[in-house]
């Protein structure tokens, strides 16, 4: 993975730092905010031309950007609709508030040429509206194949008793495997882009040489150690499987599963380091209560 990748991959994963009631990302980037109709949020959005649609979806997945490419790809609903278009509601509000404001001449001096002209303007939004926030619009059309004409299409080879036809079988099974992997692999990369940034934290906020940095730096390698311990043992079941079987996919399921967990609670003591770092008590229960957490979960991954 390039280095440029792996900075906005940085980028989107680390919590927003927040000076004046304004929002900024790691590198020192205002963030907008955003509002729909039911939240209002800031959002960090992925530069362009650096990720790849999947990896936006994982790793900017409450973007606009995101938003997007879900509805692109038929898997969009209406908080993603509203994202993208967040805007619309409030300019129809506008735009209908100075209509009215038209409107009520209009209407008591009763011309029928402008009242008609009203009524077509009163119409127009609803019919884009309508066309905007029909999901149906969204749905994915697979391009058409081009298909040769008969005559084209070259006869398959005929297989006499003497030939051995190339062996496919297992093929397709070992396929069905191929988004575990890509999963794993996601996730590996995500989890190095948050050890980096938490690793980072825990200096500022217990400058070494200390018990606590050190107690923390523990923690975090044994984090490590397990995650790809789990990752390792994916990747061999991948590897190594010659079909696919209800076996194979419960193990696999498990060990993402913990790979997930992993990540979350790297997540959960980043925020709140990220928290702690910014009050002025600067409290360590909380931080505590998470290492605790942690261990917990280092202790229950063995297990299994």
């Amino acid at each position: 993975m390039s280095n440029l990748k792996s900075q906005e991959i940085k980028r989107l994963t680390t919590p927003l730092k927040f000076i004046n009631s304004k929002a900024y990302d790691s590198e020192g980037n205002l963030v907008s905010c955003v509002e729909t109709l039911s939240e209002v949020k800031f959002i960090i959005e992925p530069k362009e031309g650096i990720l790849t649609e999947d990896e936006i979806l994982q790793y900017a997945p409450d973007s606009k950007a995101a938003a997007k490419i879900r509805l692109n790809r038929g898997l969009g609903d209406m908080e993603d609709v509203l994202l993208v278009h967040e805007s619309l509601p409030w300019i129809f509000g506008l735009y209908y508030v100075i209509l009215v404001g038209f409107a009520l001449p209009v209407i008591y001096t009763k011309n029928t040429i402008l009242m008609i002209v009203l009524l077509i303007l009163f119409i127009i939004p609803l019919v884009y509206s309508y066309y905007i926030f029909n999901l149906k619009n969204y749905e994915y059309k697979p391009k058409k194949l081009h298909t040769l004409p008969k005559k084209d299409i070259p006869e398959a080879k005929k297989v006499t008793k003497t030939e051995t036809p190339t062996p496919v079988a297992n093929t397709s099974e070992v396929e069905s495997l191929k988004s575990y992997e890509r999963e794993a692999n996601n996730l590996k990369v995500l989890f190095d882009v948050k050890e980096g940034v938490v690793k980072e934290l825990i200096a500022k906020r217990f400058e070494p040489p200390q018990i606590t940095y050190d107690k923390f730096i523990t923690m975090v390698d044994s984090c490590h150690k397990l995650f790809y311990n789990q990752f390792d043992s994916a990747m061999n079941i991948i590897k190594l499987a010659t079909e696919e079987s209800p076996r194979i996919r419960e193990e696999l399921d498990n060990k993402i599963s913990n790979m997930k967990t992993i990540i979350d609670q790297i997540e959960d003591l980043t925020n709140e380091l990220v928290i702690n770092i910014s009050s002025e008590d600067q409290s360590d229960s909380d931080v505590q209560v998470l290492l605790d957490d942690m261990e917990n979960l280092i202790e229950s991954v063995k297990e299994y």
